[in-house]
């Protein structure tokens, strides 16, 4: 039998355990707000994976004597919507932007505890609920709102052993997340290895080669040659450079680098909409018809090669360009595939080197070299691609679909643990 349970009276708790109480943030944690630069204390950033020394990449202000101080075992959250689960216990003495809420525990209570207590979805919802200040267009919440926030309050003893199962339960977890994120990286590597050995030796076994003149190309099969991209087109064209105005319910997609994997779009569903205003406004160049290739420029997933599906229903979002191949000469599929080859991909890579926003050079990507088979080979080319990508995204989904289980089951689990639904054992 489980133990006896009672209404907390709060909607995001839920029932709790009939021996322990309800409290107050207030009750539990201080504010620190005491203001240093970071010449006096070095610069930390509070990120969903907890308090981390600020990289020398990340974002910087002028704002350097305009800081808040954190000392070792403060837990601090970042007060703004837009940066949801981003808090934790800190293990440095630092300094934070003015935007994060920093508390000092009070005695009597397991920090761990209400660590784990505040990283839960149900506590950012009803954390962010209570902002009211607007920041930059978003809704923050201060120390004088979030003190005021009921929280279950188990006994100190019954903190300890709830933090220890969960620390142990969640690495196991992780540890599970990461071999399932590797096996996935895993998998995608094998995908492009497979697309860049038949876009640039066949898929009809050995035969005679012969030097490509390329040296990221290597060696191609005797009948075939290398073309420049821009001479396998009818028309390139780069992407509107303003942002686009999304529409939420709008018949139009726009095709982002996000909606881009290697080799084919996302869900319709997970893409920005527009309507036909704006739709006619992205496609004042030219319409993205059926069989245009979309490639990303820029940005980390740059590099990435679509088709698109079916015409008058998506069109160019920001860092993208649209390729309408030359029918005559070559196979769209058989483009697309090659564009996202390793040795393509390599080609854009020199425009990259050292930068921290990648983004490639219209001149490069016109120029990249693409080894061409003839016409029927590359229609067997694509046929056998399309046959074994197949195979690996299926694999690749299956990957994905046990992380997005094991991530809403580690969730539960938090919140089932933290709020005494679930007993330590």
């Amino acid at each position: 039998m489980g133990r006896a349970m009672k209404d907390s009276g709060v909607e995001w708790i839920g029932e709790i355990p009939e021996d322990w109480k309800l409290g107050r943030i207030g009750e539990i944690y201080t504010e620190r707000r005491i203001k240093v630069s970071d010449a006096e204390y070095p610069p930390l950033s509070v990120t969903m994976k907890g308090i981390v020394p600020q990289l020398s990449t990340a974002a910087k202000t002028d704002a350097h004597d305009d800081r808040k101080l954190v000392c070792k075992g403060d837990f601090a959250i970042n007060s703004r919507s837009d940066r949801r689960g981003s808090c934790g216990i800190s293990a440095y003495d630092g300094s934070v932007s003015l935007i994060n809420t920093i508390l000092k525990p009070r005695k009597d209570m397991n920090p761990r505890y209400y660590d784990w207590l505040f990283h839960t979805t149900m506590f950012a919802d009803e954390f962010y609920k209570w902002g009211h200040g607007i920041v930059d267009d978003l809704w923050t919440t201060n120390w004088q709102d979030m003190k005021n926030i009921f929280i279950p309050i188990p006994s100190i003893n019954e903190q300890e052993m709830i933090a220890a199962s969960l620390d142990a339960i969640c690495a196991q977890i992780d540890a599970t997340v990461e071999k399932t994120r590797t096996s996935i990286e895993e998998y995608k590597h094998l995908k492009q290895a497979v697309i860049t050995q038949a876009v640039t030796k066949g898929v009809r076994g050995d035969r005679p080669m012969k030097e490509s003149g390329i040296k990221l190309i290597g060696q191609i099969p005797i009948n075939w040659k290398i073309t420049r991209l821009k001479y396998l087109t009818d028309i390139i064209v780069d992407c509107p450079h303003e942002t686009p105005n999304y529409c939420a319910d709008g018949p139009y997609y726009v095709v982002r680098t996000a909606d881009e994997d290697l080799g084919f779009l996302r869900p319709d569903e997970n893409m920005y909409r527009l309507d036909e205003v704006e739709y006619q406004n992205r496609t004042r160049r030219l319409t993205l018809d059926k069989n245009d290739i979309v490639y990303g420029r820029e940005g980390e997933r740059w590099g990435l090669a679509c088709l698109i599906p079916v015409s008058g229903k998506y069109c160019l979002g920001q860092r993208m360009m649209q390729f309408r191949c030359n029918r005559n000469m070559v196979h769209p599929e058989f483009v697309m595939y090659a564009l996202n080859s390793k040795n393509v991909y390599l080609q854009g890579a020199f425009d990259t080197i050292g930068s921290t926003s990648p983004h490639v050079n219209i001149s490069t990507i016109i120029n990249y070299s693409i080894p061409i088979p003839p016409m029927e080979e590359q229609l067997e080319i694509a046929s056998y691609l399309n046959e074994k990508c197949v195979r690996i995204d299926a694999l690749v989904a299956q990957k994905e679909q046990l992380l997005s289980e094991l991530e809403s089951y580690k969730k539960a689990l938090i919140y089932e643990y933290v709020t005494g639904k679930k007993e330590t054992v």
